[in-house]
């Protein structure tokens, strides 16, 4: 009886515990694991999106800048430009390199879209000196007389 009465007793009277309860959240979005993961993934599909939308919208207007380009009058407007060049580029080469003793220009002037062309041949050596001046600066192009180009 001592001994079912040491029992009761020992079983009644409270004893301190050294356990741990461990107790926490599994959510991702509240517990310390794995939450920056969760962060991360959420911004990077916004970024993603973001990305996209930005995307579209500079594709869409390279779109648009190409079918300005390629209308029929733009077309007709650079070859016309270009023929216009070409025959301003013809004369002005050709009043360069005439071949005359009487009356012929020893020096020429074009201005063309703000930039201004000079040119000034050496009735004695032949040699023509070709300016270019415009915003950016000044190019100058010596161009040898007629009987140093030989080939």
């Amino acid at each position: 009886m001592k001994k079912i009465l040491l029992i009761s007793i020992a079983i009644l009277i409270p004893t301190q515990s050294n356990a741990e309860l461990g107790w926490g959240f599994k959510s991702p979005a509240f517990n310390g694991n794995g939450y920056s993961s969760h962060v991360l993934s959420t911004e990077q599909l916004l970024f993603n999106r973001q990305s996209e939308i930005r995307d579209k919208a500079e594709a869409e207007e390279r779109r648009l800048e190409r079918e300005l380009e390629n209308s029929t009058l733009n077309k007709f407007v650079k070859n016309l430009e270009s023929r216009i060049y070409a025959t301003l580029s013809k004369q002005m080469v050709d009043s360069m390199f005439a071949d005359c003793t009487d009356n012929c220009s020893n020096s020429g002037t074009a201005e063309i879209e703000g930039s201004t062309i000079d040119w000034a041949k050496d009735p004695v050596t032949g040699e023509i000196t070709l300016t270019i001046s415009n915003d950016d600066g000044t190019t100058v192009i010596t161009i040898p007389g007629a009987g140093d180009f030989t080939f």
